[in-house]
């Protein structure tokens, strides 16, 4: 079973990207919505987040937005909340990646969008960065609701560049010259990782993470 992680800056393209994918039949594991359904549905992760973040609960749910606006500018509150949510969500990435195994598939893809910056990479086979010009990745942001320029450099601030991820990448799907290019780009990397065999993922053994980063 051959893994590709899939990441981009914010605004570049990295949702129709995975939607693509799920459009191929390629299973794909989605960091963000995962996270999202372990602050809804896990009574645990709740009760360690009112303890911490008591502000945040409202009516007995996580108001995101709160939550969010509580850690934007707060490194150490953000960490505290990294480390009550990403053992569950790294559990849940591996369940997908097990299920995915026990049901055949030649090729998933891990939609992460801090990938690199998680070392996330070093579960992947191969890396697929997806990208924009400069004008349209703003053009993209500044449609979103709530999205102020101070917002847009913080968030940037926290990721690595285009630039570098572009570097560090196996693969680069553009996703500027329209839906039509980037389809065939994807097209193109599912034909060429159909006949590679896997490194991270040994069958009956699970995820061999290698040190380095691919």
């Amino acid at each position: 079973m051959y893994i590709l992680g899939l990441t981009g800056s914010i605004g570049m393209g990295k949702t129709t990207a995975a939607r693509a994918f799920k459009n191929l039949g390629i299973p794909v594991y989605d960091a963000d919505a995962t996270i999202h359904r372990i602050m809804r549905e896990n009574s645990t992760v709740v009760a360690a987040i009112k303890s911490i973040f008591p502000e945040a609960i409202k009516k007995n749910s996580i108001d995101r937005n709160i939550l969010g606006s509580i850690v934007f500018e707060n490194i150490s509150a953000l960490k505290e909340l990294e480390k009550i949510l990403h053992p569950c969500a790294k559990a849940l990435q591996y369940k997908f990646m097990r299920c995915a195994a026990k049901n055949r598939y030649n090729i998933i893809v891990l939609d992460v969008p801090l990938l690199y910056e998680t070392k996330g990479d070093h579960f992947c086979d191969a890396v697929i960065v997806v990208s924009a010009p400069s004008f349209i990745q703003r053009s993209r942001v500044f449609a979103r609701d709530n999205m102020t320029e101070k917002k847009f450099i913080e968030i940037c601030n926290r990721q690595l560049s285009d630039e570098e991820k572009r570097f560090k990448a196996n693969y680069i799907i553009p996703t500027g010259l329209g839906k039509g290019v980037s389809l065939a780009y994807i097209k193109k990397i599912i034909q060429d990782v159909k006949t590679k065999n896997s490194c991270k993922w040994l069958p009956g053994k699970g995820i061999y993470i290698e040190t380095n980063s691919t």
